[in-house]
């Protein structure tokens, strides 16, 4: 979609005018790829350059509510730049956000991954009561439950693994056998993660999801932010790739890792990876099998 809904057009201009007390005029709309889930895109008015983004209100219902919520929690621990949250809205037919441009991609920093592995490091040292968080969000298109708990294993089991297993069996992607051997990993698990306690993080830590700012610092964007067990969101950087190796070190600088991280990345990558189940198909059930025949 090349042009912005005039209802969205409109919602997002009464939004500005709304925050700054006075006119805003529409200028541009740039559309801007790389999602495949939302429409967004450039959005230029007389008060400035913002991004913007739209879906269905009733299809994916409070996405941007809950995203925004999720982009005020990271930015609140001051650890990585986080794009400001400039207005969410909703008209009959859509929902929006309105965020701060990135103008991306910019030049990074000698240190960027140095700096990225640290700032990441002190994002997580940001605590909670319990593992999960006080809201539903989503992670992609997909429903993310977080109701509280205080074990990161049955949290990881109940609200992970469990609910995607479900999401795929009612589509038809998961077999029984495959019903049957998630559940043979759920026994071995306590002996295979270890508890620690439950830090803020992204939540959907991929490449796509990290951006250079124009100081060359690093930029989170599109977050599925919970309190979760650290280690989630470090293995899903080792997924699809596009980080720097470095990173990992200057991390374990600031915030030490419990030792066998690399033995336990794949399990923890079972959440990703049927998410993408979920959103993508049956392609990836082959990696999903894969990692349970080793661990089961």
């Amino acid at each position: 979609m090349s042009l912005v809904p005039e209802d969205v057009r409109e919602g997002a201009l009464k939004a500005l005018q709304h925050n700054l007390s006075g006119t805003v005029a529409f200028q541009s709309f740039t559309s801007i790829s790389g999602g495949c889930i939302n429409h967004g895109g450039r959005f230029t008015t007389s008060s400035g350059v913002y991004f913007l983004k739209w879906n269905s209100r009733s299809r994916y219902p409070n996405m941007f509510a809950t995203e925004a919520r999720g982009l005020a929690l990271l930015g609140q621990a001051k650890s990585i730049y986080i794009p400001d949250v400039i207005a969410t809205g909703e008209t009959d037919e859509h929902q929006f956000l309105l965020l701060e441009f990135i103008e991306a991609p910019g030049a990074p920093s000698k240190s960027y991954w140095n700096d990225f592995g640290q700032q990441l490091a002190r994002l997580h040292q940001t605590s909670a009561a319990s593992y999960g968080l006080d809201h539903d969000n989503y992670i992609g298109s997909i429903q993310q439950i977080n109701s509280p708990s205080h074990s990161w294993i049955e949290f990881f089991i109940h609200q992970r693994l469990q609910v995607q297993l479900q999401f795929a069996v009612h589509a038809g992607h998961a077999s029984s056998a495959l019903q049957r051997d998630f559940e043979t990993l759920y026994t071995k698990l306590p002996a295979l993660l270890p508890e620690e306690k439950p830090s803020l993080i992204h939540g959907d830590l991929w490449s796509g999801n990290i951006l250079t700012h124009a100081s060359g610092s690093p930029c989170l964007i599109d977050p599925a932010v919970y309190f979760g067990h650290r280690e989630i969101d470090l293995a899903m950087t080792q997924l699809f790739g596009g980080f720097d190796g470095n990173f990992l070190d200057a991390y374990g600088e600031v915030f030490p890792l419990v030792p066998g991280f690399d033995k336990r990345v794949d399990l923890y990558n079972l959440y990703p990876l049927l998410v993408h189940v979920n959103l993508f198909g049956v392609g990836y059930l082959s990696s999903v099998n894969s990692i349970l025949q080793r661990f089961i």
